[in-house]
């Protein structure tokens, strides 16, 4: 059994969309980054490549390549996913927080659940998300950025 841990951020600015965990969420105001910067699966990549000891998603999709230009971060997650069946591992389970001030993301929870499942080709049950707030304090709590962690087990399979 390993264990891994991610952590990803992006600064907000006007002109893009919020998409968290593949879910287009409506805002003023969206993630800057070279892929759709979807903060929540990325902290999940690089918990589960973390884990197995494979590297980090600048390695496998660099920022500097225009191939992964406002990329899809669930399709890099299946190509994750794929990675890791490919050196016979599985995930156990995900756990993940999204931190930021706004908006609220209670509703759109289950759905994130899903898609970062089905991506993975594994059960929603292995995958929990949480959101929270840092209560007004520092670059998240100021609504300049949104932060997420992620932690994962995998194991031989």
């Amino acid at each position: 059994m390993r264990i891994g841990h991610g952590y990803d951020v992006h600064r907000l600015n006007k002109g893009r969309k919020l998409i968290l965990g593949g879910v287009d969420i409506p805002y003023e105001l969206g993630l800057d980054g070279h892929s759709d910067a979807d903060v929540l699966v990325h902290a999940v990549m690089d918990a589960l490549l973390g884990a197995a000891a494979l590297g980090d998603i600048g390695q496998h999709f660099p920022d500097n390549d225009d191939k992964y230009l406002g990329a899809d971060s669930l399709r890099l997650l299946a190509e994750v996913g794929n990675i890791l069946k490919e050196n016979h591992y599985c995930v156990g389970n995900i756990d993940s927080t999204i931190i930021c001030q706004r908006p609220k993301l209670k509703g759109h929870i289950p759905e994130m659940r899903k898609h970062i499942a089905d991506a993975l080709g594994i059960d929603a049950e292995l995958v929990s998300v949480k959101a929270t707030t840092e209560e007004g304090l520092g670059f998240s709590g100021r609504g300049e950025g949104i932060a997420a962690h992620a932690v994962c087990i995998i194991d031989r399979c």
